[in-house]
């Protein structure tokens, strides 16, 4: 039996919280275009608390690379904080990334938006060649080396793919998407599964993939 998107994300979040209790779930922010895609974000929290999973919140303490107008899709001159306006996400229960103690948590879930392309890398400006925030690439290495999963949204497989030699990605059966996701360094897979337990999990639906290219390329 085939399953749907939404579908596989939570059998996928099931698994991980019937194995493991402790889950942190990394934020970038608060709204799609310039933070967490607040839909993932809620939708990673609901399945994980209805599994019966523990969950903690955390965010890195620094300024976003901008502030987007979300009516218009536009960035503005303001100037927020990362960790603050992930804060409206978890109703101010959200830690300073720099505080998370990986033995402390049995697997970590990263969810979307471009606030992970923005605030937790800088792939929207350099692609290829981005560095990562550095409390992300500790926290990515050190769950990878504990053997912990990692549990990624959208565009966040882009983090484990640029610091883990061979991570793989999947991005569903859009031909267009393998295109343009080839051009990356990332290697394709047509299963929505996880091939070792300690590697990503990816949700990369095609629609994300082409929202992305149009919005940031």
């Amino acid at each position: 039996m085939m399953l749907n998107l939404v579908e596989h994300v939570f059998l996928c979040l099931c698994l991980i919280a019937i194995m493991v209790k402790r889950v942190a779930v990394i934020l970038s922010g608060c709204g799609v275009y310039d933070g967490t895609e607040i839909h993932e974000a809620s939708a990673v929290l609901v399945h994980l608390s209805r599994a019966g999973a523990k969950v903690q919140m955390f965010a890195p303490n620094a300024d976003q690379m901008h502030v987007v107008n979300h009516c218009e899709g536009k960035p503005t001159e303001e100037k927020r904080n990362v960790l603050q306006e992930s804060a409206r996400i978890a109703r101010g229960d959200v830690t300073d990334l720099a505080k998370l103690d990986v033995s402390a948590f049995d697997a970590a879930i990263i969810p979307g938006g471009f606030g992970v392309a923005k605030n937790l890398s800088d792939w929207a400006v350099k692609n290829k060649d981005c560095t990562i925030q550095p409390h992300v690439e500790k926290l990515i290495k050190d769950f990878h080396k504990a053997g912990k999963p990692l549990g990624m949204c959208c565009i966040s497989p882009i983090l484990a793919a640029k610091i883990l030699p061979g991570c793989e990605l999947t991005v569903g059966q859009d031909k267009e998407c393998e295109k343009w996701v080839k051009k990356f360094f990332i290697i394709i897979r047509y299963f929505w599964m996880f091939k070792k337990f300690n590697l990503s999990l990816s949700f990369f639906p095609s629609s994300g993939g082409r929202m992305l290219r149009q919005q940031v390329l």
